[in-house]
């Protein structure tokens, strides 16, 4: 990481952390111009991401020598870019609760991970394999999202049914639109899911022959993929939704993110490069 990078890096985690806490203060302190404040703030924070991931594609060459800071940050900024694509679109501020730490939490893990390890070994760049990644981290990012609107999805309408929001009613988002972004990460998530399987299952065909279908992490993401579709079924065929589906999102996004740290630290894996 470039001095530059680091300068970037920094106010970019201050300002999300900054955001964090301001989202969970205004849920304590029941204003929404907390919210809106940190609403800002965190768009800083994916300025400063923007900024530094730029550099460091041109300082690497491309995303082949992207290390393993580099790709948690790609993390951090698909999820704070989309929640805030989304928000200003539905206006459910207070759900920055919910995401804002989550992105903190990559941008921690990242602070601490090496910058010097290229993502893609040399060998295995090209434009396919870039374009796999993208399409799974924005699709992993959009399940982020459906997960966290359905977690808060599932606090609100209990609180609703203790008749415990009070005068938090008019300060919390709706359920329709937590319900509607739930529906929204799932499918484009799946989409973008599919599509980056796609572009991986054809490169590795080519280039690691027979031997990738039988890799944990290969199993993991058709798992993956799998039992999303078969929720996105649910809502779209069977009329799914409300508090079923934002049980059923969340369980199974903490399931597959639990998993998936165990495939990548416990198994042996040809995508242990990441």
């Amino acid at each position: 990481m470039t001095d530059l990078e680091f300068l970037l890096f920094v106010p970019a985690c201050v300002c999300v952390g900054a955001a964090t806490g301001g989202y969970l203060l205004s849920l304590i302190v029941k204003k929404v111009q907390v919210a809106r404040v940190s609403t800002w703030i965190l768009t800083a924070g994916f300025a400063f991401l923007t900024l530094g991931l730029i550099l460091a594609a041109f300082s690497a060459q491309g995303w082949g020598g992207f290390g393993s800071r580099h790709l948690l940050s790609v993390y951090a900024w698909a999820v704070s870019g989309l929640y805030l694509a989304l928000q200003f679109k539905t206006r459910t501020r207070v759900l920055g609760a919910f995401i804002a730490p989550v992105i903190l939490v990559f941008l921690i893990v990242a602070a601490g991970q090496g910058s010097e390890k290229n993502l893609i070994p040399p060998a295995w760049q090209g434009w396919l394999t870039v374009a796999h990644l993208v399409l799974a981290i924005a699709g992993e990012a959009l399940f982020v999202l459906a997960s966290a609107a359905g977690a808060m999805f599932i606090l609100q309408n209990r609180l609703i049914k203790h008749k415990k929001t009070g005068s938090m009613i008019r300060f919390l988002p709706s359920l329709s639109d937590l319900d509607r972004i739930n529906h929204i990460g799932l499918l484009g998530g799946f989409v973008l899911l599919t599509l980056g399987m796609v572009g991986g299952s054809v490169y590795a065909a080519f280039v690691w022959e027979g031997t990738w279908a039988s890799d944990p992490k290969v199993i993991w993401t058709f798992a993956v993929w799998a039992v999303y579709g078969i929720l996105l079924h649910q809502r779209l065929a069977i009329g799914w939704r409300g508090v079923r589906m934002a049980v059923l999102s969340g369980t199974v996004f903490l399931l597959f993110a639990v998993s998936a740290l165990v495939i990548r630290f416990c198994l042996p894996t040809i995508h242990s490069f990441i």
